[in-house]
């Protein structure tokens, strides 16, 4: 029998819960959605916290594992910085966001760089800084031989391909015989050259795999993982110690895009991986995790006013400010990318209309910017809000910048105390129009009409004072010239 908490009983470590409702009617309220302020993006910060609670409690019994976040998934410092006050690393793939996990106060040791296309100057500047890097290639471990120092903090390790297939999405699918990542181990001889590899270089430590994400079974991505430690353990009979000491599993668990549920959980992900190779886990390696999504995406949502709405060959169409610039990926691969959509009123109160089947639509200057093609919701009208849920991870944090719109503002929000107000923080100011024309090279403006053409004294452009220009080329030359 659960008895009610009394008076003394401390509240949740990381604050009530905060269903999307109210948050949307507060912010609202707050005038962060709506008029002048017609889309924008919010992360749960309660949610994110019992996000990764759950992951660590998944692989409680791995005794040395670093959990990291693949800061592609939402690359907000801000984000980032509440991810490393708890207790997690980044993964990079790229200098862009090397810096940012940097800003963000991560430690180099616990930065992870994943990329396959490193340049010589990415590897040095991660081997000077102690940043972990897996190479992508065999020709790749030829580079850092070349760039590393002998005390260098880094630990190095090789992305192989294990190949065992892919999953219902194959963009998402890395473990194909055709990926671009990795090395493919079921070529001809390639096994055998990873073995050799690691033989001749007793500083490389760490083999990594990712097998895919949205769309792979479970099993499917314990399969790979398992060959993996498979080879692990043949390298280390074959050199004769033990110098393969961890194992970077990637990340990849799918998210539940159909309704409220986590599923599957990193719990249950973490049973599969015993199950299909109980010494994965069991402690005689270390653990590195490269989660993204499945940390991130149930953790926020988009908030957009609806600007307009028409019949079209009998079906109600919304247009809304939230299209293929938050939601790129559902515009472009909507049966892989389904998203759910709320109707909301202009007070923020969820709509009770009569249902109608309708596209939800967005902003951008193409026919198929649509997020939710025949759906049944709620009849929208002007003024009214739509929510795209499950879009924490790679959707507002990462927007497109078509028809150079805004990147929308990102606000995170919590509660203090169980029925408190909902409180916003601004993670991201919605970007200007100001903004948007300085980064697309105002500062530059006339380089085009100055840079090439000569001066009235004839000199070519940048030839200095006596030069005199060369005239036309015999290959170029117009009427009248020889």
């Amino acid at each position: 029998m659960i008895s009610a908490p009394d008076e003394n009983t401390p509240p949740p470590p990381h604050g009530p819960a905060v269903p999307v409702a109210r948050a949307v009617r507060q912010a609202v309220a707050d005038g962060l959605v709506g008029p002048g302020s017609p889309v924008a993006g919010f992360v749960d910060v309660r949610g994110v916290r019992d996000s990764v609670s759950a992951l660590h409690a998944a692989f409680g019994g791995v005794p040395d594992v670093l959990h990291t976040f693949a800061a592609k998934a939402c690359s907000l410092v801000p984000v980032l910085r509440l991810l490393a006050a708890e207790g997690m690393g980044c993964e990079v793939a790229g200098p862009g966001e090397l810096r940012l996990a940097l800003d963000a106060g991560f430690a180099p040791g616990r930065i992870v760089l994943d990329s396959p296309a490193k340049t010589r100057d990415e590897i040095g500047e991660a081997l000077r800084l102690g940043v972990a890097l897996n190479a992508d290639n065999l020709d790749e471990l030829d580079r850092v031989d070349a760039l590393r120092a002998p005390d260098s903090a880094s630990v190095l390790g090789l992305r192989v391909n294990p190949q065992v297939g892919g999953g219902s999405i194959g963009a998402m699918s890395t473990a194909t015989a055709h990926s671009k990542f990795g090395v493919a181990l079921r070529d001809p001889g390639a096994r055998e050259r990873v073995v050799e590899a690691f033989a001749r270089r007793p500083w490389l430590t760490r083999l990594h795999a990712h097998v895919g994400s949205q769309g792979c079974p479970l099993p499917l991505i314990a399969e790979g993982l398992a060959v993996t430690h498979r080879l692990a353990e043949e390298i280390n009979a074959r050199v004769g110690r033990r110098q393969v000491t961890s194992l970077d599993l990637g990340g990849g668990l799918p998210v539940n895009f159909a309704d409220d549920r986590v599923t599957p959980t990193f719990a249950e992900y973490a049973a599969t991986l015993t199950a299909v190779e109980p010494a994965l886990l069991d402690g005689r390696y270390g653990i590195v995790t490269e989660f993204g999504r499945s940390l991130l995406a149930k953790n926020g949502f988009v908030a957009a006013v609806v600007e307009y709405t028409k019949d079209a060959g009998g079906r109600r169409v919304a247009i809304t400010h939230a299209g293929a610039q938050t939601a790129t990926r559902t515009v472009f691969m909507p049966d892989a990318w389904p998203l759910r959509v709320c109707a909301y009123g202009p007070d923020g109160t969820p709509k009770r209309t009569p249902p109608l089947r309708q596209d939800v639509a967005g902003p951008c200057c193409f026919a198929g910017d649509v997020v939710a093609h025949d759906r049944e919701l709620p009849e929208l009208a002007e003024g009214d809000v739509v929510v795209l849920h499950d879009t924490g991870a790679y959707y507002f944090s990462t927007p497109w910048a078509y028809n150079s719109l805004p990147r929308p503002a990102v606000h995170g929000y919590g509660c203090a105390e169980a029925g408190g107000r909902v409180r916003f923080a601004t993670v991201r100011p919605a970007q200007t129009v100001a903004e948007i024309s300085r980064e697309s090279g105002l500062a530059q403006a006339d380089a085009l009409l100055t840079s090439f053409a000569a001066d009235p004294a004839g000199r070519e452009p940048g030839a200095p004072a006596g030069v005199p220009s060369r005239g036309p080329s015999p290959e170029v030359a117009g009427p009248g010239h020889p």
